[in-house]
């Protein structure tokens, strides 16, 4: 017997082995898939020849959709690392380097978008002119391009040079000695040796997301005026703590330095609502640093994504070669904020100034100041910041072009003094190392991006942040809240002067743990809220849908205007602040600004839109509202012509009952609430299906206008796009 077996890792991941075809690949690669693998014992340490090294796969199968669950289905940057590195299959030498490179199996697609994106994980921006076309002096981009090359052995080496690529259609294919492998349908396959057969699932069930590999507990965190909320403390190894970040307070405002994996989890844990993350300043676009980004495309607005120039080309290209999309898609879902490098840019008072960082892709570190009534205070976060000893290295043995004051200039912009600096140490070939900041003069200095404790010299030197532990540089929170009601008062109701918004502006604010139940299903509420700060969980039990509202939302409007029993169950996903008001102020502040019957068409059209996968989750209210008054209602029956329905609008449908399909083939049933047409309303291609109402239907005509701003729409639509054109699979 082979020993052909098959392990269900995490949600989308699967491990198949075969023994005696020595083949362990690894079917389906979401964020942190390496440590879900690691906490299986699927990754171990081990011992060959008295050489030390990892177990783990050897090949990869990759999925069929590239987004599931609104998060990326194939980031094989780590897991690629993992077997070249640490499991040595790439290191002269080494007793696992057998001159067999690892395979990257998958449907033609995907693997052309999936080598282009792990070109783009190795080396950011490719050429010169790369680097020049991104704003950059041609001296300055030779000098750039010199420092890459020598962190890449003197080459750029194409992905193939490194793996194995093998194409899978619906045929029986060959994996290795015996061992094949047949895509049955989308995400669906069959492995087998010697009439053994496993078949593996890596299509997420409804309303399902990829995991975290580690817990996080609770923390309810306070908005300071300005602030270092820390966010992770690891690398992307680290199966107990997130990858290296932070959260920026100012003013009360959040801005993230960096989206690593499963951010989604850690801005819940922290009581954090994604409409309430005002930026991103990005670093670079390694995966551990990058794969968050799906997180912020999931708000009703275009996150600011601050970056070089350099940074903001490189992760760009990155991202659309993931996706196989344009890379001007990207101002699609970020409002890009160009950064000067080297220069104190300013962020509405908030002081950035980035510096360029020697690293194999495009890196900035960022410091950052604000002044207070005493001065200046200022943090310095460096991610991914190359040792001195290593800089060193290279200049042991310089190339054209490389600059020989290097390490000193280098040295000069680490140890820059700070009143708060946080540090990476990973070690190795592109991390720091803790004594390169022994002379450092800087108030406080954290260690950070790595699995491990410190040691006693790393001790005397710096110190280590806990998960959601708070760094006050500047005190001060007793506005903000007020502050946000007055914010989220005034984008609701846009007419109203201010002053008639005052006695909604003086109904307290109420603090939920997570867990807490603001409305419980089937109960009249007497109070409605307003969320400020958190994430609120809606749950309808009777058709089993759940969607997250965060801050800008009401709930419990139109139950408590019309005294009727809520429909819904809305509990604290987190700790949530949430402004209280009595059903009867509410009701008294409409009637007496004359808008009590049009919040009430708005609410029945949103309550609608909450119960629907594409507008139910993330949106404000003046989202949902500007979403409400722009749609039209259309009634379908019998064999309704797709190319007479509005050939820019997308189709919610309201009730009723419709087939959706493609060469007259069912493709799918489509029940109240569900949508179709994304192809044309989102990407203006043709639409190639038809449509059978199997009874009369109502569906809401939804012009692009409407929702092609709206960064968690579209993210979701692409996602549909793409699971829709592979239906076949």
């Amino acid at each position: 017997m082979s020993g052909l077996k098959m392990i269900d890792v995490a949600p989308g991941v699967v491990w198949v082995e075969v023994p005696s075809a020595d083949l362990r690949i690894q079917c389906g690669c979401p964020a942190d898939s390496v440590k879900h693998l690691m906490r299986a014992g699927l990754i171990a340490p081990a011992e060959k020849n008295g050489v030390a090294y990892e177990t783990g796969p050897n090949a990869i199968l990759l999925s069929d959709v590239p987004l599931q669950g609104g998060g990326f289905a194939n980031l094989a940057e780590f897991p690629v690392l993992q077997m070249l590195y640490r499991q040595g299959m790439l290191i002269p030498g080494h007793p696992c380097n057998t001159g067999q490179r690892p395979l990257l199996m998958g449907d033609k697609d995907q693997l052309h978008t999936q080598l282009e994106y792990i070109h783009r994980g190795n080396y950011g921006l490719l050429t010169e002119q790369e680097i020049i076309d991104a704003g950059t002096a041609p001296d300055k981009a030779r000098e750039m391009m010199a420092i890459k090359l020598k962190f890449a052995f003197g080459k750029i080496a194409e992905p193939t040079d490194l793996l194995e690529p093998l194409e899978l259609g619906h045929e029986i294919t060959e994996i290795r000695d015996g061992v094949t492998v047949q895509r049955m349908k989308r995400n669906h396959f069959r492995f087998a040796i010697k009439g053994e057969i496993v078949e593996i699932d890596l299509n997420l069930a409804p309303g399902e997301r990829y995991s975290s590999p580690y817990r996080l507990d609770f923390h309810d965190v306070e908005r300071e005026y300005f602030a270092v909320l820390h966010t992770g403390e690891g690398d992307g190894w680290d199966t107990e703590r997130p990858s290296m970040s932070s959260v920026l307070m100012y003013e009360g405002r959040l801005y993230l330095i960096d989206a690593g994996p499963n951010l989604e989890t850690i801005l819940n844990t922290l009581g954090i609502g994604i409409n309430e993350v005002e930026g991103i300043f990005q670093t670079h676009g390694h995966d551990d640093h990058f794969a968050g980004l799906t997180t912020l495309m999931q708000a009703d607005h275009r996150i600011k994504f601050m970056a070089t120039p350099l940074v903001r080309a490189s992760v760009a290209k990155k991202f659309a070669a993931l996706l196989g999309i344009e890379e001007g898609d990207f101002v699609h879902y970020f409002d890009p904020v160009d950064l000067t490098m080297g220069t104190w840019n300013d962020i509405g008072g908030l002081e950035v100034e980035p510096v360029y960082s020697p690293h194999p892709v495009e890196t900035t570190i960022f410091r950052f100041r604000v002044k207070g009534a005493d001065g200046y205070r200022s943090f310095t976060h460096l991610a991914d910041a190359a040792s001195l000893m290593v800089l060193d290295g290279m200049l042991a043995d310089p190339t054209d072009g490389l600059p020989l004051d290097l390490t000193e200039r280098t040295r000069a912009d680490y140890l820059e003094p700070a009143d708060l600096k946080k540090v990476d140490i990973g070690g190795g070939m592109i991390h720091g190392m803790a004594a390169d900041f022994a002379d450092d003069t800087s108030g406080r200095i954290l260690f950070s991006h790595l699995a491990r404790e410190l040691n006693t010299e790393e001790s005397a030197i710096g110190g280590r942040a806990t998960f959601g532990a708070v760094d006050v540089l500047i005190p001060g929170k007793s506005a903000f809240m007020e502050r946000f009601t007055d914010t989220y008062l005034r984008a609701n109701f846009p007419d109203v002067p201010p002053g008639a918004l005052q006695d909604l502006m003086d109904n307290p604010v109420e603090t939920f743990a997570p867990g807490d139940t603001l409305i419980e299903e089937s109960a009249v509420n007497e109070a409605i809220y307003l969320v400020l700060t958190g994430n609120v969980e809606m749950h309808d039990s009777d058709t089993g849908a759940t969607n997250r509202i965060s801050a800008g939302a009401f709930i419990g409007e139109t139950t408590g205007l019309h005294k009727l029993p809520s429909e819904e169950r809305f509990r604290a996903a987190s700790y949530v602040r949430a402004l209280h008001i009595k059903a009867e102020t509410y009701r008294d502040f409409l009637n007496a600004n004359g808008l009590f019957s049009e919040i009430v068409r708005l609410e029945e059209m949103r309550d609608f839109l909450l119960r629907t996968r594409l507008f139910g989750e993330s949106l404000s209210h003046p989202t949902q509202n500007a979403v409400a008054k722009a749609m039209s209602l259309l009634t379908l029956d019998g064999h309704p012509k797709v190319s007479e329905l509005p050939a820019d609008s997308l189709f919610l449908v309201r009730s009723g009952l419709l087939i959706r399909l493609n060469e007259d083939a069912e493709a799918e049933l489509l029940h109240t609430g569900d949508f179709f047409g994304e192809e044309s309303a989102l990407l203006g291609a043709p639409r190639l299906f038809s449509l059978h109402a199997k009874e009369n239907s109502q569906v809401y005509a939804v012009p692009r206008k409407a929702f092609e701003h709206i960064p968690v729409v579209r993210w979701k639509l692409f996602e549909s796009w793409s699971r829709r054109r592979r239906q076949g699979f």
